[in-house]
């Protein structure tokens, strides 16, 4: 299925990218509307948004979680694509993610950095994260700030987290549901000038954001001791069912095997008594 491009909403969660602004919107390609979910910013961005044409939300609660999810709530397209509002990604990349889901239900951008775009502590923390969805059967290697999605397929997954873990919990959730996912390699250049990351600017922010994401793994694990608990209990109270059921009939059989005993010794009396009662009579007739 291919989707008309006045059809499709990209969600550009924002924090004080009012430089990085002007960039991405010009790159939007023709018929893709920019949606910038503005959480908080000091620097202007929600008036540039505006003057560049996006329509502009703001989400009071702090991370990117909440802006993204506000964003794809007030999205009105079928399908919809979230984009970081850094200028690292480019936007004319879009169309070419979209098409993917033809086939699949997310498509996600692999990034490839270009020098100095990626610094090593972020892109240690995002492989251990990665490594750890391919473990779970999801074939993906970044975990991408540049996606496309079905809207309503998205919502229905369920996501809660409101801070970094988000992208995380995103693709748990899709590997459970049994999700096709496939990745497309994405340009990844540096911010730019003016902006700083929130996450890869500094080894704090990487930090953070594994943080979360550590988290958000840590509950996925939780979930799935308990229902794989709840799975076991259930066979086992259906199988103690079972066992019932089965010594209930064995004790029902015994039953009627021990009542037919008793019928066959109380019917075998009965004959013996008419027979010497019988026999009486025969005496008593041959004496007369």
């Amino acid at each position: 299925m291919l989707w008309s491009v006045d059809e499709i909403d990209v969600v550009l969660p924002c924090l004080d990218e009012a430089a990085a602004l002007p960039g991405v919107l010009r790159a939007m390609p023709a018929g893709y509307r920019p949606l910038v979910v503005d959480n908080g910013s000091r620097d202007g961005s929600p008036d540039i948004a505006r003057s560049w044409g996006a329509e502009v939300v703001h989400e009071p609660r702090p991370g990117y979680g909440a802006a993204v999810h506000t964003g794809v709530e007030r999205a009105r397209s079928e399908v919809v694509c979230v984009l970081d509002a850094d200028g690292s990604l480019d936007p004319r990349e879009l169309p070419d993610l979209v098409a993917l889901l033809a086939r699949a239900d997310l498509a996600v951008g692999r990034r490839v950095p270009e020098a100095g775009s990626w610094p090593w502590h972020a892109r240690a923390g995002n492989a251990v994260l990665a490594g750890l969805l391919r473990r779970k059967g999801l074939p993906v290697h970044d975990i991408a700030p540049m996606r496309a999605f079905r809207r309503q397929d998205l919502l229905d997954l369920g996501v809660e987290d409101r801070a970094f873990g988000y992208p995380l919990e995103l693709l748990l959730r899709a590997a459970a549901a049994g999700w096709r996912v496939v990745e497309r390699d994405v340009r990844y250049g540096p911010r730019a000038a003016g902006t700083r990351s929130k996450v890869s600017g500094s080894v704090r922010g990487t930090v953070r954001a594994v943080r979360d994401m550590a988290a958000v793994a840590h509950r996925d694990a939780a979930h799935r001791d308990a229902a794989h608990r709840d799975a076991a209990h259930r066979d086992a109270a259906q199988q103690g069912v079972a066992q019932r059921g089965v010594t209930q009939k064995g004790a029902a059989q015994e039953g009627l095997a021990q009542e037919g005993v008793a019928q066959k010794g109380l019917a075998q009396k009965g004959l013996a008594r008419k027979g010497v009662a019988q026999k009486d009579v025969a005496h008593e007739g041959g004496e007369r």
